[in-house]
């Protein structure tokens, strides 16, 4: 065969290989595997010689040779090894999940010594094991914060890595260690947040300590200690640094300038933030006639009188910079002014106005424009010499002293200034007016103004509702200025954004029950063809409103009580809830009917209904058909506004107790019998009365004196008095019985 290999150029080249392919007899079919494809898993810190799986091929019919396994390719490492003999694949070294999650083999079979193969692929899948911990990806970190930031400022982003996969990467973040309770942390996203002001604290700086967690099973932990990240927040700020001058204490002006003509552009810097850090110029000295003026704000000094070198030819002004903290600090520097000579006759600009532009962003040195100037005078007053008057874009351009060609100095920013209008001059000599104008380029992306916004609605706000207007600003102008929004992960379908305006709305109802948080992304992006970007996590906490009516656990409740218990004896406790939270979920519990004479009280918080008074189940029972009982009507009510309530009944039983003796009908029962009433005879019965109920109310009755030569017999269930023996009035004319109820 000839083989060509040609590559994709706009020139192709080409080259050319032969093969030749012998083909060999062979004198037998090979062992055939039983499956062209195996399957087998491992986990990653399987000990050296673990057993992965076995293959089997089985050799032809009739064959007398023996079968022999090798690996022939897919292990350049050499991390498994093959029983020749078996066919059983065994690890051979450490293996590694991060590294290969997945080895391919190809295993060959021989008969015997005999030039007859076969083969099969091997697919082994490396089990990841947790046997990485996450890792910081730096050790220590510095946020500047204002002390008058609230609550739910995002003010730093913990990150770290886990190179393990599923839950063994997944991260928890959590903070080990810190000096204050003012921070906490989102343990999905890392994002440490402020809980409360720090404006009362005298502390300048805080130093936190985070930790990663995996979701692995056994954990993962790695631990920040003073050695790996601490996060050092710093408080802003106090005035401790003085302004100090930039610019140079020399500076020269023509005496034929006009009246509000730049002299010099004063700059003191200060390294200190917001209002300590702002600066403003004073004029101390050496300007007793006024012959100047000075910009407080700019630093800009122009002249406020014309000047006149042979008058006089220096001036040395004693200017102050004072910042704006409290107290203030200050600098003083002498500037020299010198008032240059002017020749009679002037040069001439050949143009009084130059108008040019020149793209942003290109290497210093790009050309901007030529000026050209003539002088009538002759000799050394008609040689000219150009330079760059001070003031806006002193600095930014160069020109050419002898030739006029005007050049950058640094890479302009349109975003930054957008027109200079420069001032140049052949040495002394007039002016002419240069207005250079800087074209865009698409150099800035779409900020927002916070990288998150944490913000708190109802859930009853009605659907359609704008919740948060966004604002990112580009510095660009044109299409690379235009910002669109969008949103991205999943909010559920309950919240969209305006492409244009930026306004969050909600487009389903809310429920706190179903949902009470959600956080997703907003995307700023220009339009322009490079479409840059930036994000900003929104996290909407939804506000409870009590729109859930507490529910008991059961609608109907009985109980039982023994009569006789003091006040305030437990009798049963009644549970309510509501899907509400705080007010709108606490119960307060109340007996709304059923309760005469005040018998009950419940417990308001607890539900814990009890004794009020001691309960007399007879008296209850001699004003009802049944047994005593008692049935209250129960109100469960939230403290939400307006308060939402249910109702319940409780079925109280007044259980008797043996607190009543028998009562006869009578103290006493005369009867008169005569004598000859024959034996057996009823006589009369006793009855008696219990006001108790139950067993508690029946009664026995027994003799218990007056009957000992046995004349009588008493029924001891129903009080019947019987004749037992025969009377005989001359032996006995009065019997006196006592009789016992029990």
């Amino acid at each position: 065969l000839t083989v060509s290999a040609r590559d994709g150029g706009g020139l192709p080249s080409a080259t050319n290989a032969a093969i030749t392919v012998n083909i060999l007899q062979t004198a037998s079919a090979p062992a055939i595997f039983e499956r062209s494809r195996y399957v087998f898993s491992v986990p990653e810190d399987a000990p050296e010689d673990s057993p992965v799986g076995t293959v089997k091929a089985r050799e032809p019919p009739n064959s007398l040779e023996v079968v022999s396994y090798r690996i022939s390719s897919g292990d350049p490492h050499e991390r498994f090894s093959i029983d020749p003999r078996f066919g059983i694949i065994c690890t051979k070294k450490k293996l590694d999940h991060e590294t290969q999650s997945v080895v391919v083999l190809t295993i060959q079979s021989q008969l015997g010594n005999l030039p007859v193969y076969s083969s099969t692929q091997v697919n082994i899948s490396v089990i990841d094991v947790n046997d990485n911990p996450p890792m910081f990806l730096t050790k220590s970190d510095k946020v500047i914060i204002s002390h008058t930031q609230p609550p739910g400022t995002a003010v730093y982003i913990a990150h770290a890595e886990d190179k393990d996969s599923g839950l063994n990467g997944a991260i928890k973040y959590s903070i080990a260690s810190m000096q204050s309770n003012a921070f906490s942390i989102d343990p999905s996203l890392g994002v440490v947040n402020l809980t409360r002001t720090v404006f009362a604290d005298k502390q300048q700086e805080y130093t936190l300590h985070t930790a990663a967690e995996d979701c692995g099973n056994p954990p993962l932990t790695s631990v920040l200690m003073l050695d790996s990240l601490a996060v050092k927040i710093v408080i802003l700020d106090i005035n401790d640094n003085s302004p100090s001058f930039m610019s140079l204490p020399l500076s020269y002006v023509m005496e034929d300038v006009e009246v509000g003509f730049l002299v010099h552009n004063i700059i003191a810097k200060d390294p200190d933030e917001g209002r300590n850090g702002q600066v403003t110029y004073h004029i101390l000295s050496g300007n007793e006639n006024k012959v100047f003026v000075l910009d407080k704000i700019t630093g800009l000094l122009t002249t406020a009188q014309l000047l006149d070198r042979e008058t006089q030819g220096r001036y040395s002004l004693t200017v102050m910079a004072l910042d704006d903290g409290s107290p203030a600090l200050s600098a003083t520097q002498v500037l020299t002014i010198l008032v240059l000579d002017v020749n009679d006759e002037t040069p001439i600009f050949l143009k009084q106005l130059y108008e040019t532009a020149v793209p942003e962003n290109r290497d210093p040195g790009e050309f901007v424009v030529k000026v050209e100037a003539v002088d009538k005078d002759a000799g050394l007053n008609s040689l000219l010499q150009y330079e760059i008057l001070p003031g806006a874009g002193f600095g930014k351009f160069r020109i050419n002293s002898s030739s006029g060609e005007l050049v950058t100095a640094v890479s302009l920013d349109r975003e930054t200034q957008e027109v200079f209008s420069i001032k140049g001059n052949p040495s002394r000599s007039s002016t002419a007016q240069l207005y250079l104008t800087v074209l865009d380029e698409n150099d800035h992306n779409p900020l927002f103004a916070k990288t998150q916004y944490q913000i708190s609605v109802r859930e009853d706000l009605e659907e359609g509702s704008t919740i948060l207007d966004l604002l990112a600003s580009d510095e660009d102008e044109g299409l690379n200025g235009e910002v669109t929004y969008s949103l991205i992960d999943d909010t559920f379908g309950v919240f969209a954004i305006d492409t244009v305006t930026g306004s969050i709305l909600t487009t389903k109802a809310l429920d706190r029950e179903t949902k009470y948080q959600y956080t997703f992304r907003a995307v700023a992006s220009d339009c322009s063809t490079h479409l840059p970007r930036s994000t900003t996590v929104m996290t909407v906490l939804i506000q409870d409103v009590n729109d859930n009516v507490p529910k008991f656990e059961q609608s109907h409740y009985k109980a039982s009580v023994w009569e006789g218990q003091s006040p305030q004896t437990d009798i049963i406790q009644v549970f309510a809830t509501d899907l509400d939270s705080g007010l709108n979920g606490e119960m307060e519990y109340s007996i709304l009917s059923g309760n005469e004479n005040a018998a009950f009280l419940i417990d308001s918080a607890r539900g814990i209904i009890a004794t009020n008074t001691v309960l007399d189940h007879e008296n209850a029972s001699s004003h009802r058909e049944m047994a005593a009982s008692h049935s209250l009507v129960l109100l469960a009510s939230n403290r939400g506004t307006p308060s939402l309530n249910s109702t319940a009944t409780v079925l109280i039983t007044v259980l008797d107790v043996n607190d009543n003796p028998p009562v006869f009908s009578s103290s006493e029962y005369h009867v008169h019998i005569k004598e000859s009433v024959p034996v057996g005879s009823h006589v009369t019965e006793v009855t008696a009365s219990d006001c108790d109920a139950g067993t508690n109310a029946e009664i026995t009755y027994a003799i218990i004196s007056g009957n000992d030569r046995g004349h009588f017999r008493l029924d001891g269930k129903t009080g019947a008095v019987d004749l037992m023996k025969a009377l005989d009035y001359e032996d006995t004319i009065t019997f006196t019985l006592v009789i016992q109820a029990t």
